[in-house]
């Protein structure tokens, strides 16, 4: 590939709208591995936020597809392709740009926050529980006070 062409591919790759418009690819190879992309990265979309459980797997996919990225930029930084291979290499990169961008999008989960609220949760269900244990429910929230005021 002739130099100029190399500096084309390159200015693609790097050009800051170069995700912009393009959807996901159905899949892509990363360390020889096919990964079904698209589908990947909208079941990890879908929930908003990275549960706790999903965190590894989805840092660990982000990790691969920079190293994938890396190793594709580098093969057309040093002109040992063709380019028409090059501009095989700069759809793929951008894929993963555009992939990478949703990953990144996500938020991980405030385990804290999380983690209040549930304490908050079962401080209600106790409070209930004893409402209804001391035959305090139905909305009695003054301890019975209010039936005897009107019984006065």
């Amino acid at each position: 590939m002739r130099e100029f062409e190399r500096k084309q591919l390159l200015e693609r790759v790097e050009r800051d709208s170069a995700t912009v418009g393009r959807t996901l690819p159905d899949g892509v190879e990363v360390q020889g591995e096919e990964i079904d992309l698209q589908e990947f990265v909208f079941e990890i979309k879908r929930r908003d936020t990275i549960p706790a459980g999903e965190r590894d797997r989805v840092e660990r996919a982000k990790r691969n597809l920079r190293r994938e990225r890396r190793e594709r930029l580098e093969l057309i930084e040093e002109n040992e392709v063709s380019f028409a291979e090059g501009e095989e290499l700069v759809e793929g990169i951008v894929g993963i740009d555009r992939a990478l961008n949703a990953l990144e999008q996500l938020r991980p989960v405030d385990l804290e926050a999380e983690a209040r609220k549930q304490e908050t949760a079962d401080r209600q269900r106790w409070m209930n529980f004893l409402r209804k244990a001391l035959g305090r429910d139905d909305g009695d929230s003054h301890g019975g006070r209010g039936s005897r005021r009107g019984s006065r």
